[in-house]
């Protein structure tokens, strides 16, 4: 859990400070996950090349990564870049995204140490260029004594191929200590996977309006709430992180039970019915 103490409500804007307000601090969620998209669009809308929505973009992160250290959120998980972005993309946009992504760990590191980040990855980052894994190094290494938000970047990502992953760790695992297949349980896999140090998701943000899940967490989310904005990306602040928690606050969330007043028969009451003709 995030440490006490180390609350920064100070420093939100008088809009986050009036949003955070209603808000419940004790039910603030553990790990929030989002998925960035729109920037190709936001740059489109304004006739502008896409590279400078990705910039925009990479701005947004550092603003929103901002305020989830503000509020003591302690994981913050963002789908950066997609196996799919590194397969079907123009090899020129892909480049700017790996020049992009190391221009941004090393802007904006002496502003990740002033808010305490921690810098994770999650991915096959080792099929990314040697000098990008080189700077995604050097900043993890530099955030590693940070104890406030963990923020992990998806980088090469990509939830199928996470999960083909996981199944060939364990198999190895199963082989060399002779498990039986039988006993396989799904704490198994959950250490297998890429998030095995973190907590799933209790909340997944979407930006842009897109119902679907592209490939992002896919065994992580089963049960975690669903928050969709039409806002594109480069426009999230962290004033919306702070509106999707509250939607997600007055959400009840029962993890397939059910809810008192739901409705549920008192099998009891029914047999003294049915006896009484």
């Amino acid at each position: 859990m995030y440490p006490s103490g180390t609350l920064r409500i100070h420093e939100l804007t008088s809009e986050e400070r009036a949003v955070y307000a209603t808000l419940k601090p004790e039910c603030i969620p553990e790990h929030v996950a989002i998925i960035m998209d729109g920037n190709g669009r936001w740059a489109g809308h304004r006739s502008l090349k896409r590279f400078l929505g990705h910039q925009q973009g990479a701005n947004a992160v550092q603003l929103v990564t901002e305020t989830a250290s503000r509020i003591g959120l302690p994981w913050l998980t963002l789908y950066a870049f997609s196996l799919e972005n590194n397969l079907r993309r123009p090899r020129a946009e892909v480049n700017f995204l790996m020049r992009l992504l190391k221009t941004y760990l090393e802007s904006n590191l002496g502003r990740m140490m002033d808010n305490n980040v921690r810098m994770k990855y999650i991915g096959r980052t080792h099929e990314l260029p040697p000098e990008v894994q080189d700077k995604m190094r050097w900043a993890e290494e530099a955030t590693a004594g940070n104890t406030g938000t963990t923020l992990t970047l998806a980088l090469n990502y990509g939830g199928r191929s996470e999960i083909v992953d996981a199944f060939r760790s364990l198999a190895a695992e199963i082989d060399l200590k002779h498990t039986s297949p039988g006993r396989i349980t799904e704490e198994d896999i959950h250490r297998h996977l890429y998030t095995a140090h973190m907590p799933d998701p209790d909340l997944l943000i979407r930006t842009s309006g897109e119902m679907r899940l592209s490939n992002y967490l896919l065994w992580q989310i089963a049960y975690t709430e669903i928050f969709v904005t039409e806002r594109l990306w480069p426009d999230f602040r962290g004033i919306h992180l702070l509106e999707a928690i509250a939607d997600f606050q007055r959400r009840e969330r029962r993890y397939g039970g059910l809810s008192e007043g739901s409705g549920e028969v008192d099998e009891e009451a029914e047999r003294v019915k049915i006896a009484a003709g």
